[in-house]
């Protein structure tokens, strides 16, 4: 199968499983699909059933277990933990490319053969092998078979390296040999020089290695010193010697280089066909230069030495061997064959037996090289029959016995037995042999079970191999995909065995079949190795890419691997970017981005995620190719991609929009300002991608945050000039307020929302009206009013002097009291004494979008806002947490994550809103300003914060990021502060990841949720029975002194642990088991001085489930491995409420989550109530609440996913169903008797969509049928004007409800009592008693946790149940 079907088999796969879990409320988010709202409806009604009905349907028991999870994406893993590094250039992954290819170029062949004449040393037997190079020297006169021997022994060479210059002596004296070598070394330069030595007509080498040569009448031998051979053909070169004792030359070259104590740096290659104290064989079985034949003609003595021993030794003779037909590089002869099957064999043994850095430096860098040591491995192999001993340097392992030449006996036979015939009839077919399908097959059985941790394929060099022949290249390559795609290991090993030529020279080819391949093995390489991107350029790879990209045939997934490719080409490779311009990929990738109609979601993400990132990369620092991109309008492209459903996507259009954003080298704030308007277009164009950047400023996903940071960065970097003057003039003390005129973020208009109805909620305007005025809002005696964006001028900021001598930026320095600031400012807008690119609204927009990062709730975006903030001059303050606040007992470790100092940036309460109106911020040093170590005199502390001047060139910066760097304003030194992006390193490493295996634990996972649900529906049914059960005080099963000092604020428990989570006033969050007894876990949910908490939820409860928590502020934080101690990390972070009324100081959040359908509801001092979806991690939907009272309880279904209720201040209860086009249901005020606020509100058990349980502060408790009646049913008056909490039990058909006088009342839904508890709790002073603050039961058991304001958390078990 290949591979684009395998992809495409796993995806429908993934599809199909994603339709049995998705939940269908996804696709109603938009209020457009009315007809569906109905159906849905009707299902619930048809589902429904009286409560208790033991014999529900599958259907009507699975509506109590959601099928959907949510927050489990790869973006999920580790956000804030750790930055992606991406595709590396260089280090260890680069170890695969040959560090210097290297050439022979010049060949010395010395052969002292003295024929007729036998050496003294040496007794020859008879008969004797004779044959040098296949020519017997007695067959005809000596010096013509001396010549014949050298043009052959030369010819044979120049097969091996045919540009190399061969040159020969035949028995010469030294000076010839001297002659010689200077010649060849002189002639190959830098190259390589082999020097070839025959001495089979010459004694031994000496016992100090010396080599025999003549006189120059041949009289005497003369000794030639291998120290004088060495200076003479110096490095690099190789060395063959076929003598007997050839292993003393070899020790004679170990002494004079001292290799083996210091491991010499010499680049020498010894070849020697014996060991020290060994003969050659002699046998007439064997040709006189047996070494010399294996190493220059393999084929012809391989299968010669095969025949002696098989079979075929009847009906073969030698003769036939050299009659056989075909030529050694054709590789559909015979010939060709047997020579392609001994270059794999040769190649798989040493692959397997070498290091890989010398199989790097032996087989890959040099072709002659890697020829002379294929051969010398069957050299080995032969003479070791012989009982000889061929040595090599480098060393190399025995392979004579490697399994791998049985392999080559068999393939040797097979191509044998057809010689015959062969020979006969010359038209007779050639059959090719079995061999490389066979290791083909054995490597796909490597693949089906092997990993990274057994032993690697022995296959791979011989799918190297098989890339070159057409007939089997289709399945090498899907084979060759299926291994790179089993992590980064397998394509570093692919690589080192020398894939990367062959794959580089494909991208040639045009056949159609083997494109989605090739695409899927270049995605996995680069996403090891971005140096490859200057050979794709070399190449011109480029195009095939760029062609792939552009086909609209393939897989969006595979075309989404050709945009990856094309980006690693540009990423920070200027040349890369040229061709690629010059080539139309902008216009490629806009046109698909243009005409993106999403049919699969998941998978055409990834193309649109890729399509951005690409763009990015080719702009990125590249002012032509943004040139291009704005003249192709592409910002106006790249806006409706900011609401897509996948954050991946929302993320790599901001990076996209981002890069086009042109910094320049400090331009704006260059001299020449009144050049800076010359450019309309492209100042039209930054405005219009600024606007769009503010529109996901509060984005539910903290990847998009993060690129909106960093997009703003650029920004503030290129316009810094400017919004230094605005930032300065926000807090500059004046006596003609500026603060009328500041313009309001609400200004922005929206584009691409996606939403057409004007009631709701248009997400670009996320900072709203009043953030503005919260953020200049100052103390607590005088808070301003806000209205349209503007500040009473009564606003103390603007007399009390507090930046009275504070440094500010030398741009407001230069206009002080002058122009900007006395009378400067004209409808709105300050006159400048140099022309601004953009309006002050543009200005003040983005550095409130600034402040607001940096009071993020992600802990990194947080520091991102922070250090561009510093940018535009405003330098935050090191705090130091409050001890009041801490709730933290001595001696107890506090845990938090991470910890930042976050010097008091508050929430709505704005920055300036401290005590008295003290500022927790500073300006930068201007660098044309000294710096004034006394400026913060006589200032003093509030609230435990220090001010810090920021000293230029200060090791510490001030900044609360140590990464941030020191220094002045200078370009360079502000362009390294500058954040950087991590979207593009980020994305890459989904292509390092398998692509094509589902994950190993994919069974496991659905045994355990089986098991749960299992245990749920158990319960399920039990809890719907136990009408009749009572709780007392004496059930009490467990309590727990939580040592919080504000109080237990609210609580939680797990449903299939017996654990309980309780959080306080000041977010410090315990985890404790319940019934051992033992504290898991105490961690801060964040370190902002603003605290409150508001909700704990759990998402995923059915699978491995995440802590939500809500704080006051609306804040969201959700945590994974809550539970283990230290280990808790944050998944993800947003902030749900988006703006709130004027005036207001606290927003006072109501949250609640249902698994049903993904979403979030959030509401408080706002007029509207928010809808997250937490699967795309975005806000769908801003319903308003048609009342002008705020909320004070929400409580969503968790039967029937779209529908919740919320209880407001007056009383009043609405329901509502985001599936219905007017969403509000229907309204009535149950608590008419008194005007209270509603405390708590819960769905009644069971199917019943319109049943709902509420109580009041008055006390009151309200059952309501709200579809068929507006008044409650039923009224119980439960507290006399002290009820603090009320809980409704998930399926049992029992409430709760606090009182602050310590009491807890539990009712049937009849409104029976079942029980009254006080609220007790055991310390070693006996028993206390104390004010009811929170209640929650189990979902599946009937358990109340009642939690108190004295810290104490009580659990107590109904009546049937054994007290443990």
């Amino acid at each position: 199968m290949a591979l684009g079907d395998l992809m495409a088999s796993r995806y429908s796969q993934s599809s199909v499983m994603t339709a049995v879990v998705s939940n269908h409320f996804d696709e109603c988010a938009s209020s457009h699909d009315d007809a569906d709202f109905g159906s849905h409806r009707q299902d619930s009604e048809t589902a429904s059933s009286s409560h208790g009905n033991a014999s529900a349907s599958t259907t009507t028991s699975m509506a109590y277990l959601p099928q959907n999870k949510v927050l489990y994406e790869l973006r999920h893993e580790a956000f804030e933990g750790c930055v992606p590094t991406g595709p590396s250039d260089n280090g260890l992954v680069s170890k695969w490319r040959p560090k210097d290819r290297m050439k022979t170029g010049c060949v010395a062949l010395v052969l002292c053969l003295n024929i007729g004449v036998d050496p003294p040393d040496v007794i020859k037997i008879s008969p004797c092998a004779r044959m040098e190079c296949w020519i017997d020297p007695f067959s005809m006169a000596s010096r013509k078979a001396m010549e014949t021997i050298g043009k052959t022994l030369s010819s044979q060479y120049e097969r091996w390296q045919p540009k190399a210059r061969c040159r020969y002596q035949l028995d010469p004296p030294v000076e010839e040999v001297k002659k010689l070598c200077n010649t060849c070394r002189k002639y190959a330069k830098s190259e390589r020089v082999l020097f070839h030595y025959n001495g089979h007509g010459v004694p031994k080498p000496t016992a100090n290695g010396e080599i025999w040569l003549f006189n120059m009448s041949y009289t005497q031998y003369i000794p030639l010193p291998i120290s004088d051979l060495d200076s003479w053909l110096k490095t690099p070169s190789i060395y063959v010697f076929d003598c007997s004792a050839a292993g003393l030359i070899v020790n004679a070259f170990h002494e004079l280089n001292d290799w083996g104590a210091s491991g010499s740096s010499r680049d020498c290659i010894l070849l020697a066909a014996c060991e020290a104290h060994e003969t050659l064989p002699q046998s007439a079985e064997f040709p006189a230069d047996v070494f010399t034949s294996c190493l220059t003609t393999p084929i012809k003595m391989a299968l010669r030495w095969f025949c002696k021993r098989s079979l075929l030794r009847e009906s073969l003779d030698d003769s036939l061997i050299d009659k056989i037909p075909g030529r050694q590089n054709d590789r559909k002869t015979l010939l060709g064959e047997l020579n392609w099957i001994f270059t794999a064999v040769t190649d798989t043994i040493a692959w397997n037996v070498l290091p890989h850095d010398l199989f790097q430096r032996l087989f890959r860098q040099d072709l002659l090289v890697a020829s002379l040591f294929r051969n010398f491995l069957l050299a080995e192999r032969i003479m070791r029959s012989a009982n000889c001993s061929p040595i090599s340097h480098p060393m190399l392992p025995p392979t004579h016995q490697h399994h791998m030449w049985d392999a080559w006996d068999m393939a040797a036979e097979i191509c044998l037995a057809q010689l015959p015939s062969l020979i006969e009839d010359p038209n007779a077919e050639f059959v090719a042999s079995p061999f490389f399908t066979e290791q083909l097959t054995a490597f796909e059985v490597w693949l089906d079970h092997g990993s990274e941790h057994k032993k690697p394929p022995e296959q791979l060099p011989i799918v190297l191999q098989v890339l070159l022949s057409q007939s089997h290249r289709f399945r090498a390559l899907f084979l060759l995909g299926r291994f790179l795609d089993m992590g980064p290991w397998a394509v570093d090993l692919a690589l080192s065995v020398g894939i990367f030529p062959y794959v580089l020279k494909l991208l040639q080819t045009i056949t159609p079949e083997l494109r989605q391949i090739l695409v899927f093995i270049w995605t996995k390489i680069l996403a090891l190795d971005k140096s490859c991107q200057v050979d794709l350029v070399k190449d011109g790879g480029h195009t095939y890419f760029i062609r792939f990209l552009d086909s609209m045939e393939a897989y969006p997934e595979q075309r989404a691997m050709a945009a990856f490719v094309l980006a690693v080409i540009v990423d920070g490779h200027r040349r890369g970017q040229e061709v690629c311009i010059k080539a139309g990929l902008i216009h490629v990738c806009l046109k698909h981005l243009q005409g993106s109609t999403p049919n699969d979601l998941q998978v055409d993400a990834l193309l649109l995620q890729w399509l951005c990132l690409c763009m990015g990369k080719l702009w990125e620092d590249f002012p032509e190719a943004q040139i291009i991109g704005l003249q192709a309008d592409a910002p106006a492209i790249y806006v409706p991609l900011l609401s897509e459903p996948q954050p991946e996507v929302r993320a790599c259009a901001v990076f996209a929009l981002g890069t086009l954003l042109d910094m320049g080298a400090g331009s704006r704030d260059g001299v020449g300002g009144d050049d800076e308007c010359d450019d309309d277009e492209k100042i039209r164009a930054e405005i219009s991608i600024v606007s769009s950047l503010l529109s996901v400023v509060s984005d539910g996903s903290p990847l998009v945050r993060a690129e909106v940071a960093v997009a703003l960065g650029r920004f503030a970097f290129g316009h810094n000039k400017h919004l230094k003057s605005i930032a300065a003039a926000y807090w500059k003390p004046q006596s003609n307020s500026l603060l009328n005129s500041l313009p309001s973020l609400a200004n922005i208009k929206g584009t691409g929302s996606g939403f057409s109805s004007s009631n709701q909620y248009m997400p670009h305007g996320n900072i709203v009206t009043s953030q503005i005025g919260s953020l200049l809002r100052v103390g607590n005696d005088n808070p301003s009013v806000v209205q349209d964006g503007s500040v009473s001028t009564s606003s103390p900021l603007a007399n009390s002097g507090i930046m009275h001598g504070s440094p500010l930026s030398d741009d407001s320095s230069q206009h002080s009291d002058s122009g900007i600031l006395n009378g400067g400012v004209s409808n709105g807008v300050v006159n400048h004494s140099s022309s601004k690119p953009m309006d002050n609204a543009m200005y003040s927009q983005s550095v409130l979008a600034m402040c607001t990062f940096a009071k993020d709730p992600s802990p990194r975006i947080a520091s991102l806002g922070r250090r561009i903030l510093s940018i535009v001059g405003i330098e935050q303050v090191v705090a130091k947490p409050l001890k009041t606040g801490s709730g933290v007992r001595p001696g107890e470790p506090s845990t938090s994550y991470p910890s930042h100092n976050f010097s008091g940036l508050a929430r709505s309460s704005s920055w300036l809103d401290m005590n008295g109106g003290h500022l927790p911020l500073s300006f930068l040093t201007p660098p044309v300003s000294p710096p004034r170590s006394n400026f913060l005199t006589g200032m003093r502390r509030v609230y435990s914060l220090e001010f810090r001047p920021h000293l230029i060139n200060s090791p510490d910066s001030g900044l609360a990021d140590p990464l941030l760097g020191s220094g002045g304003s200078s370009g360079a030194s502000e362009r390294s502060l500058l954040p950087q992006s991590t979207i593009y390193n980020w994305s890459c490493g989904y292509f390092s990841k398998p692509l094509l295996a589902l994950s190993d634990d994919s069974e496991e996972i659905p045994a355990r949720r089986e098991e749960r649900e299992k245990f749920a529906l158990e319960h399920i049914v039990k809890c719907q029975h136990s009408s009749a059960s009572k709780l007392y005080s004496n059930n009490q099963i467990a309590s727990w002194d939580t040592k919080f000092e504000t109080g237990t604020k609210t609580i939680l428990l797990q449903p299939f642990s017996p654990i309980v989570i309780a959080a306080d006033e000041n977010e410090r969050i315990r985890i404790w088991n319940y019934e051992e007894g033992i504290l898991l876990n105490s961690f801060d949910n964040h370190d902002f001085f603003d605290k409150g908490i508001a909700k704990l939820c759990l998402v995923n409860e059915l699978d491995d489930s995440l802590l939500l928590t809500a704080s006051c502020n609306g804040n969201i934080r959700i945590w994974k491995d809550y539970d283990l101690k230290n280990k808790q990390k944050l998944v993800t972070a947003f902030s749900s409420i988006q703006g709130h009324k004027p005036g207001v100081r606290s927003l006072n959040a109501v949250v609640d989550w249902q698994q049903q359908s993904g979403y979030l509801y959030a509401s408080g001092e706002i007029s509207s109530i928010m809808l997250w979806d937490l699967d795309r991690e975005q806000l769908v939907n801003s319903i308003p609440s048609t009342s002008d009272c705020s909320i004070s309880a929400l409580a969503a279904s968790q039967v029937h996913g779209g529908q919740f209720a919320a209880g407001f201040v007056d009383g009043s209860v609405r329901l509502y169903d985001v599936r219905m086009p007017e969403m509000l249901v229907c309204e009535t005020r149950p608590h008419s008797q008194k005007v209270e606020r509603v405390v708590g509100i819960g769905f009644q058990p069971g199917l019943d969509p319109a049943k709902i349980v509420s109580a009041s502060q008055a006390g009151y408790i309200q059952f309501l049928d709200i579809r068929s009646r507006r008044d409650p049913y039923l009224t119980i008056n439960a507290h006399r004007g002290s009820l603090t909490a009320l809980a409704v039990h998930r399926h049992a058909p029992v409430i709760a409800s606090g009182s602050a006088k310590q009491l807890i009342k539990v009712f049937s839904l009849e409104g029976k009592p079942l029980g009254s508890i006080r609220n007790l709790h055991h310390t070693f002073m006996g028993q206390k008693i104390s004010s009811v603050s929170c209640l929650t039961f189990h979902p599946y058991q009937v358990l109340l946790a009642a939690g108190a304001v004295d810290g104490s958390v009580t659990i107590y078990a109904d009546d049937n149940a054994q007290a443990r």
